[in-house]
């Protein structure tokens, strides 16, 4: 899934500007309370690992699939009973990948997702699974088997895919099984220096009542927030790189790993803290600035 298309920077700056407007606008509005998203119950306190789909093993998703290693262990230090990851990629890593994908030489030629799970299962002991499939409907119109979870995670490289998994998840949500039911939606995109991360809730999540806060149920998805900037900045070429150097033109070395890194973090927020003023930022690394979404 990792292509490495330049067809994300349309969506930072004028997300950006957009965002600082919306922040201006709020700014202004007469109110006591601090607007905040509690996290789901079923999040906080889970009897059995909190199911989550991981879509795409590229440059983001083969080093959130880290982070989420380091986060499931420490959930299970803190008594929490941490998270099971399913991750989704029909990729097979080639020479290209190596330096700014996380994957070895010796790993040249496996399935992305197998390589990744099969290291992180021996490095923490856990049982997650891989799935050699993109995650989307098939010709029949039927979800991918194991399409329920609690939480997704997409780092996908098109458009096109994020509107196939806002399809599927709008789908999931009518559906609303006893056991994983969906709850969240996590998007990383990003061009050659720019990214953002949003996260949305699958329907609305139930707040309890407070004094001290604004209780904000629902958060949009990234396609029906930002769906038209997302349909004109989607770029006509978008072939997959030959080399790593032809790649680092496209993506920088480290953009990948910072949007990781600070998008699993606003998780970790909400496991940790059991809430969130924020639901994604914006990130430059030209200027190294990063700009917060607010969940108003």
């Amino acid at each position: 899934m990792e292509k490495a298309a330049e067809n994300w920077r349309a969506i930072p700056k004028r997300g950006i500007e957009k965002n600082r407007q919306d922040n201006k606008k709020y700014a202004t509005m007469k109110t006591d309370k601090i607007k905040v998203h509690f996290t789901d119950n079923d999040l906080i306190a889970p009897t059995n690992p909190i199911e989550v789909n991981l879509i795409g093993a590229g440059g983001t998703g083969s080093k959130v699939l880290t982070a989420l290693v380091e986060m499931n262990y420490s959930l299970n230090e803190l008594g929490h009973a941490g998270i099971a990851v399913r991750l989704w990629d029909d990729d097979i890593v080639t020479d290209a990948n190596l330096g700014r994908q996380r994957f070895a030489e010796c790993e040249v030629g496996l399935y992305k997702s197998v390589a990744l799970i099969n290291r992180s299962n021996r490095w923490a002991g856990t049982n997650w699974k891989a799935e050699t499939t993109k995650f989307e409907r098939d010709s029949l119109d039927r979800l991918p088997e194991h399409a329920q979870a609690g939480i997704y995670i997409s780092c996908v490289d098109s458009v096109k895919a994020r509107f196939e998994i806002a399809e599927i998840l709008k789908g999931l949500n009518n559906n609303r099984a006893y056991r994983n039911q969906a709850k969240y939606w996590m998007d990383f995109g990003n061009s050659q220096s720019t990214g953002q991360v949003l996260l949305s809730t699958i329907g609305s999540i139930r707040q309890p009542k407070s004094e001290k806060y604004q209780a904000v149920a629902s958060l949009p998805f990234i396609t029906d927030e930002y769906g038209e900037l997302l349909k004109r900045s989607e770029e006509i070429d978008n072939t997959p790189s030959c080399s790593l150097a032809e790649a680092l033109e496209k993506q920088d070395l480290y953009i990948n790993s910072s949007l990781a890194q600070m998008g699993c973090s606003l998780l970790w927020n909400l496991f940790r803290h059991g809430m969130t003023e924020n639901k994604g930022f914006f990130h430059n690394l030209d200027n190294f600035t990063t700009q917060p979404i607010k969940v108003a």
